[in-house]
């Protein structure tokens, strides 16, 4: 079962993908999208027996290669945490393909399309049954190779390129470190399978080595060599350029990367490998605060985005940092949990997106929207149950909520009772960070589906009242080039709901954004529950747990508060007084801009590390390439001999007198040179 979950997207993807055009449209789907809910129905078919206590296993597949001491065999592990990761990635997978039936209707390569969603999947499934870090590895890089692809999906558009080379390139960084810490890991244990490491490590505990004339934890810089993969992956700050430009590409690729796939893979490294870094206080510190900075950061940036999907991803970011600090202060149940309900309501606000966007007409400036909630209903309750659970909206004295209100608030307590200074700072950091999240999330909901219409202020959408107004006239636009505004700001468009195979997704994601939470609480991070249920997967602190569970109660209602501050907050701006947001950006325009352009990371990334590598490249290319090597190399040679073919050509006049002249010069200069010798030796 676990070999046909695993491999059945790759078998899918090279059908779709070689079959193409041979197959059609329909074909293709077909049976990739039949593929990964036959996967999904398997990986829950094993989860129910983990959740019921089956024990972990290893199923061999073969020997992948051996050289020296290194023996890597190709080899899938199940036990909770995999079942747990096979569930989110293969359910949230098989309803994108479902989605995408809908939103990429019209366009002409879906086969290929389709193939890529099913070969990222794979890699995603490689990635989390491995068993050694080499076949993790394999994973790690596939998704990064899938993502290229799939962000650059619309090869044609230029910044569809760039977003997609920008990711591949930020991930090289990330995958570097992660690849040097692999190396790492098997000069100290002399192997890359992760239970073995995993049972030695705490021999290794306090062992160190000299590094450039100072001795250095050894297991420290392992742990933090691999965390350096998992910013990568997971989109931390610091190496989290890429995250926002993968926007780029169609709206399932950003809902199935930021809600299962490639993101997560960070968090699931770093809870696999967590009795690692239990070993080290500094590693996991760091990542408490690096989880923490980012959390803040993506948060307050979104909080001015315009563009509906770059919202979205920010929150994405700034959800990750919570995962991350989780597991930085030893909450690693907590972190899984958290990562187990965001796909559920993330995917689902991705892909409420998606429908936003295919009702008005590819437009995604929520400055243009407005007043949506009448015309798409399904989309809009949708997207106010992924609001209602990424900003954790619940009742603490009924112990019921929305997804978030379970899995954002567990964070939260435990940070505050790991009783450390790290926990005391990710503590702080969570509770305003969950305010942003819900002033922007509120934000989105009231621009987006409130209000009055601003349609007419969009190019897309004059470009669709023109289609609507001139079907059947092909000159149109040559009389009129902009359409007339209705009178009511809408210029006559009229929205439309999503055909079923894009709102049946959006119905079960809603299910999950509302339950998940409640359900599965008791298993994820409950002291008792916990240890039964993970069984050793991670590092479960019970302890943890339960003192999370003690916490004052003014630290169980400080993220409902928040919620509400922010909710209030956005009302204001948005819906009572709309004219608020104005004057705010007028009176501290510094730092809007400041947070509207990303703490300008990009600007300086570009001052500091693109220019100077163009100018290295260009300087190597001119001067190095062409003005050196090519010069006294084949260049060089070449132009030596067509000048000496030039000189050459010139001496063949074709005229008699001419080589006679060249004999009798020869003949004198022969015997000028050979005379005086004769003579000299008489």
């Amino acid at each position: 079962m676990l070999h046909t979950i695993v491999f059945l997207p790759l078998l899918t993807a090279i059908v779709a993908g070689l079959g193409n055009r041979v197959l059609g449209n329909t074909l293709a789907k077909a049976i990739t999208t039949g593929g990964l809910f036959l996967a999904c129905a398997l990986s829950w078919a094993i989860f129910i027996p983990v959740l019921m206590g089956q024990p972990v296993e290893s199923q061999p597949v073969m020997e992948w290669f051996r050289s020296g001491g290194l023996v890597v065999d190709w080899s899938l592990r199940l036990d909770t945490l995999t079942a747990v990761m096979l569930v989110v990635v293969t359910t949230v997978s098989a309803l994108v393909h479902l989605y995408s039936w809908g939103y990429m209707a019209e366009d002409p390569d879906q086969p290929r399309f389709f193939a890529y969603l099913s070969l990222f999947t794979f890699a995603m499934l490689m990635l989390v049954t491995a068993d050694n870090l080499v076949q993790m590895f394999f994973g790690w890089e596939g998704v990064g190779l899938a993502s290229y692809l799939l962000i650059g999906f619309w090869y044609q558009k230029p910044s569809a390129n760039a977003a997609a080379i920008k990711a591949f390139v930020v991930n090289r960084v990330g995958d570097f470190g992660f690849s040097l810490g692999i190396f790492g890991v098997f000069m100290v244990f002399g192997t890359t399978d992760i239970a073995t490491i995993l049972a030695a490590a705490p021999d290794f505990s306090g062992s160190s080595f000299e590094f450039l004339g100072a001795q250095v934890d050894t297991l420290t810089v392992l742990c933090l060599l691999l965390f350096i993969g998992a910013m990568g992956k997971s989109a931390q700050l610091g190496l989290h350029t890429w995250l926002p430009d993968a926007m780029e590409g169609p709206t399932p690729v950003s809902a199935l990367i930021h809600a299962a796939t490639m993101v997560t893979a960070g968090v699931f490294m770093v809870c696999r490998l967590s009795p690692l870094f239990e070993t080290s206080e500094i590693a996991l510190n760091v990542v408490t605060y690096v989880g923490a900075a980012t959390a803040l950061f993506a948060a307050t940036v979104g909080t001015t985005q315009h563009d509906i999907k770059r919202v979205i991803a920010y929150s994405t970011c700034s959800q990750l940092g919570y995962m991350f600090f989780a597991a930085g202060i030893g909450a690693y149940g907590a972190a899984m949990f958290h990562l187990f309900t965001h796909a559920f309501f993330k995917a689902l606000l991705f892909l409420g997106a998606g429908s936003v966007i295919h009702a008005m007409h590819h437009e995604q400036d929520m400055r243009y929207y407005g007043g949506l909630r009448k015309h798409i209903p399904v989309t809009f309750w949708a997207m106010m149950i992924g609001t209602l659970a990424i900003t954790g909206v619940g009742i603490y004295w009924l112990s019921a909520g929305f997804a978030g209100f379970y899995s954002k608030d567990a964070i939260i307590e435990s940070a505050f009772a790991a009783g450390t200074q790290s926990g005391y700072v990710a503590y702080g950091v969570g509770v305003f960070a969950a305010l942003l999240t819900s002033f922007y999330s509120w934000r989105l909901i009231f621009l987006t589906f409130y209000g009055k219409p601003r349609w007419s202020q969009s190019e897309h959408i004059q470009h669709a009242a023109h289609g609507d107004h001139a079907h059947h006239d092909d000159h149109a636009h040559a009389h009129d080039d902009h359409a007339h505004d209705a009178g009511d700001g809408t210029l006559g468009y009229k929205p439309h709901e999503s055909p079923v195979s894009m709102l049946i997704p959006l119905v079960v994601l809603s299910i999950g954004a509302i339950f998940a939470g409640f359900v599965f609480k008791g298993a994820f991070i409950d002291a008792e529950g916990g240890v039964a249920f993970w069984k050793g997967a991670l590092a479960f602190d019970a302890h943890l747990a339960h003192a999370s569970h003690e916490v004052p109660l003014w630290v169980k209602l400080s993220p409902a508060i928040v919620m509400l501050i922010g909710l209030y907050i956005a009302w204001n701006n948005y819906i009572r007084n709309p004219g608020a947001p104005a004057k705010f950006v007028a009176m501290f325009g510094g730092l809007h801009a400041f947070l509207f352009n990303k703490w300008y990371f990009d600007e300086l990334y570009d001052v500091i590390f693109v220019r100077p590598s163009k100018w290295l490249g260009r300087m190597l290319w001119k001067k190095g390439d062409e003005g050196t090597i090519d010069r006294f190399g084949p260049n060089g040679l070449a132009a030596l001999v067509m000048g000496g073919a030039g000189a050459a050509r010139r001496l063949q006049t074709g005229y008699l007198y001419t080589y006679a002249f060249v004999m009798l010069i020869g003949l004198a200069a022969a015997a000028a040179w050979f005379l005086p010798k004769m003579l000299g030796g008489e």
